[in-house]
């Protein structure tokens, strides 16, 4: 660990000794650009030069502990403990600092999720699943708004459509893309016995209308009576809007807004962000090819996490990490997951690199 931090502040004073360069100075767009870089770095400089500073005052205790003075090695014996502890707890951290971010972390992120196997009991996980993101992104400061809708016969959702606002919103729930499984005693099951469904979720970054040319001629728009709860304004005029993107096939829908225009605006969106997850879908492929990432392969056929009621266990596939507190994670704690997540995709870059 130490040789990459080492190597990460040589590439950091390079850069800084490559901005203070006349020529790059002069040059304002060559300046702007690496200026950026540099400010991005500052944090992960300023924990990786404690981080070195701390294991030389390791190193040189250890040296106290086997010296001459007697009083020296006593002192040791007192510093070397709480010394390893904070270099460990700092390791974890520089781990996902050092590996260069997703350029679309800190973008606004759209959250579908879908019933899957398990008739009623998969609609009911689905609700489950959309409170319990609800719960954990509302608590970050997130916005989430429903775009569409479609509820179970019983109760939960067959589908529901979530746009979630704010800095980081993507690089927060990137790695939840997949197929999440819940054990349990359904409520209509008589005989006591424990049943499993399932669910999937997709989290795809917001895309921007740079990253996606969408031609008016390949769209198909409908618009139609919108449906389930939704106050005075439903079901009054047609302002739900579907669009079908005839080349791709894709077909997204808003219903949730009370005008034809604003409904209109959402699925675009929608729309524009799922052919760019698309083409982000088939970068990594390519790359999966080359490097074999723990939780990075966005392959939503995955299984990556179950949901055991009777032993109160949530456990993640990718990474082996079991947990017995699913109360909690259910009702929207998914801190230690998702923390457990970034520090095994950084562990996994970082051997890459």
């Amino acid at each position: 660990m130490q040789e990459k931090v080492q190597k990460f502040l040589e590439r950091y004073e390079e850069l800084e000794q490559e901005l203070s360069r006349p020529e790059v100075a002069a040059d304002p767009e060559k300046f702007t650009k690496l200026h950026k870089s540099f400010k991005a770095l500052e944090k992960t400089y300023s924990a990786g030069s404690e981080y070195m500073r701390l294991c030389d005052d390791l190193k040189e205790w250890k040296g106290a502990l086997v010296g001459s003075d007697a009083e020296l090695a006593q002192a040791a014996k007192t510093e070397i403990g709480p010394l390893e502890k904070q270099i460990e707890a700092m390791e974890s951290s520089l781990q996902i600092l050092m590996v260069p971010p997703d350029p679309f972390d800190n973008r606004n992120a759209i959250l579908e999720i879908r019933a899957g196997t398990g008739g009623d009991e998969s609609s009911l996980f689905a609700g489950d699943l959309f409170r319990m993101y609800r719960a954990y992104l509302e608590g970050k400061g997130f916005k989430v708004e429903i775009t569409d809708i479609s509820e179970g016969t019983v109760g939960g959702f067959k589908e529901i459509c979530l746009f979630v606002r704010g800095d980081g919103a993507y690089g927060v729930l990137k790695f939840e893309s997949g197929a999440h499984r819940v054990q349990r005693v359904p409520e209509t099951e008589s005989q006591g016995r424990v049943h499993t469904s399932a669910a999937t979720v997709a989290v795809m970054p917001e895309a921007e209308e740079v990253d996606i040319e969408i031609r008016t001629e390949d769209l198909k728009v409908d618009v139609y009576r919108a449906s389930g709860a939704g106050g005075q304004y439903i079901n009054k005029t047609d302002s739900a809007v579907r669009i079908t993107h005839v080349p791709s096939g894709v077909v997204v829908a808003c219903q949730t807004e009370r005008s034809q225009i604003q409904n209109r605006s959402k699925a675009m969106e929608l729309l524009r962000s799922r052919l760019f997850d698309h083409a982000i879908s088939e970068k990594q492929k390519k790359e999966a090819a080359e490097r074999k990432s723990l939780v990075g392969s966005g392959d939503r056929s995955d299984k990556i996490r179950t949901y055991n009621f009777p032993q109160n266990r949530v456990t993640d596939h990718r990474i082996n990490l079991t947990l017995y507190n699913l109360e909690k994670i259910i009702q929207g704690d998914l801190q230690e997951i998702t923390d457990a997540l970034h520090l095994a995709d950084a562990q996994s870059k970082l051997g890459n690199l």
